[in-house]
């Protein structure tokens, strides 16, 4: 199977929701032939944070991979965030979700280590036992520095140079880390696709990567397409224009009290784009209230992202 070419916009969707909390598996379709039609988009992220994936059970998990398999139609692979504690479950979890039709694997850090740290080996062999058992195609996950699972240099370059591992999303919020390790895991694996998820502050990541794998691509696609292209031209003063005017959602969606409260400001961003009717979430995730609601709303209004009922019908 060819590298999975992730060279632009891999929006990571939500899991739309019905009123009564169950899997709306029509609405993630339509999310999903919306996104993948994009001239730009390179991969769809799904069961990850903002998805929602550890909220769901396996049944729902499997049956939302073969919902977006079946709605992209070849159109761009899915990938699926694996996020099982131990080595064998998480290897177990990935060949679940390889037989469900899923190319590639966004891998989540043993949870226990963001508390605990890791053990030197441990994050390499996860990796290693993933890509063996179920020949997913593995994005080595970079946690902000803030968290214990966020992995030393040499730990990402022994992941980074392994077998089946294509690309790094990074994360790390430092930008003293950034500019020191991105320039080594390129030098070490210059085959490996660069991707920054830095919704809340994208700018200064922009001129130094493949792409971007971010959960802002569910509300804002087109600038974010525009941003990656003004930013492989190293054209500053473009880049700075699409910030500038993304900046009010991105106030809005993602500097707010915790950073759990920006799938919830996702789904509200989806209302008013018209591509949810509502932004239904699971515990232990809550509604934001009227206030942020109104907030989020004249953000997008600030910013002119408007509203996408033509779009979203030609993806029926």
């Amino acid at each position: 199977m060819p590298t999975m070419d992730l060279k632009g916009l891999s929006p990571a969707p939500v899991t739309a929701f019905t009123r009564d909390g169950e899997v709306d598996y029509a609405a993630n379709a339509r999310i999903a032939k919306w996104l993948a039609g994009m001239d730009g988009v390179r991969s769809l992220v799904i069961l990850g944070h903002a998805g929602e994936g550890t909220f769901l059970t396996e049944e729902e998990r499997l049956k939302l991979i073969r919902t977006y398999v079946e709605a992209v139609n070849g159109q761009v692979p899915i990938i699926a965030g694996i996020t099982g504690e131990g080595t064998k479950v998480a290897a177990e979890e990935a060949k679940k979700c390889k037989a469900a039709g899923a190319t590639g694997a966004l891998v989540y850090p043993n949870h226990g280590w963001l508390r605990f740290g890791f053990q030197k080996g441990a994050p390499q062999d996860r990796y290693k036992a993933i890509w063996q058992e179920s020949g997913l195609q593995c994005i080595l996950f970079q946690y902000p520095d803030a968290t214990k699972a966020s992995y030393d240099l040499d730990t990402q370059l022994a992941i980074a140079t392994q077998d089946g591992v294509v690309a790094t999303k990074n994360g790390v919020r430092n930008m003293k880390r950034w500019y020191v390790e991105i320039p080594e895991l390129k030098k070490a694996n210059p085959n490996l696709q660069i991707l920054t998820c830095h919704d809340e502050w994208l700018l200064p990541t922009m001129f130094d990567v493949d792409g971007l794998l971010v959960g802002y691509g569910n509300i804002a696609p087109e600038l974010l397409i525009d941003l990656i292209k003004a930013g492989k031209a190293q054209n500053y003063t473009e880049a700075r224009q699409i910030f500038e005017r993304l900046l009010p959602v991105t106030r809005a969606v993602y500097h707010r009290g915790s950073h759990m409260e920006g799938t919830v400001a996702l789904k509200l961003g989806l209302v008013h784009r018209g591509v949810l009717d509502h932004a239904t979430v699971r515990e232990p995730l809550k509604n934001l209230g009227e206030k942020a609601e109104a907030e989020i709303f004249a953000a997008f209004d600030a910013a002119g992202i408007g509203r996408v009922e033509q779009l979203m019908a030609a993806a029926e």
